[in-house]
């Protein structure tokens, strides 16, 4: 499930299935998006997201990402904390795994617990994230970080982010919740015109189309089905690249 609540103007969302390290499914992506929606729609000045128990987001629940449906439900999810009009924080409380990267760096900043760890392990499973998480992943770690968790499937650490810039700040659930209520005393129209020109100005569009479709190829090729079967078979997967 996705837990809400509200302390002192901020909004809290916490994804809450702990059996699953908080992996993502189209059920729990359409519930983060709503999540999202309805805490920006309330009158919430500031959004902190984390995950209960020891992990942020496993990624993707791999039993159901390989279908059109889930990543639709994944970038709606991601779309909706980059167009909220408020700051959104990602409370990084453990792993942070493919998907659970890609929710941390559509947040604004990002505050994490000395065990949490970042990765895009997709070449292990044949997959793919999309153009925007790929720069936007590059503009926050460096293209040096990003190189070595894309190509050499990397995890880097919480005080290693720190150090590129992927993480702002070492810190608990507390930690994350006292800045987003030092946010939420700001003034709101500056805040939501600075994270709409930071967006404009560093994130422009468009870029190459024909990353569109390599993206889409990657998640219908042979690949993808190889990893699959190798996944319920309990064995590696053999690549061949179409």
């Amino acid at each position: 499930m996705i837990n809400s609540e509200r302390r002192r103007g901020v909004g809290l969302i916490e994804i809450d299935r702990h059996e699953r390290r908080n992996a993502l499914d189209v059920e729990h992506c359409d519930a983060l998006r709503e999540a999202v929606e309805n805490a920006t729609g309330s009158g919430a000045r500031a959004l902190v997201i984390t995950g209960a128990g020891t992990s942020f987001c496993a990624g993707a629940d791999l039993g159901g990402v390989y279908g059109d449906d889930f990543r639709g439900a994944l970038y709606a999810a991601l779309n909706s904390i980059v167009a909220a009009p408020i700051p959104v924080i990602a409370a990084v409380n453990g792993p942070a795994i493919g998907a659970g990267t890609q929710l941390a760096v559509a947040c604004d900043l990002r505050v994490a617990r000395p065990e949490a760890v970042f990765a895009v392990p997709t070449a292990r499973n044949g997959l793919a994230v999309d153009p925007w998480t790929i720069r936007r992943l590059a503009i926050l770690a460096g293209g040096g970080a990003a190189r070595a968790m894309l190509l050499g499937c990397d995890q880097i650490g919480a005080e290693h982010a720190l150090r590129q810039g992927l993480v702002d700040r070492l810190g608990d659930i507390e930690a994350a919740l006292g800045w987003a209520e030092e946010i939420a005393s700001f003034a709101p129209m500056s805040l939501a015109y600075s994270k709409r020109a930071l967006t404009a100005l560093l994130e422009p569009g468009p870029w190459d189309p024909g990353l569109d479709a390599a993206f889409d190829a990657c998640w219908r090729s042979e690949d993808v089905a190889e990893a699959r079967r190798a996944r319920a078979e309990k064995r590696a997967p053999e690549f061949n690249g179409r």
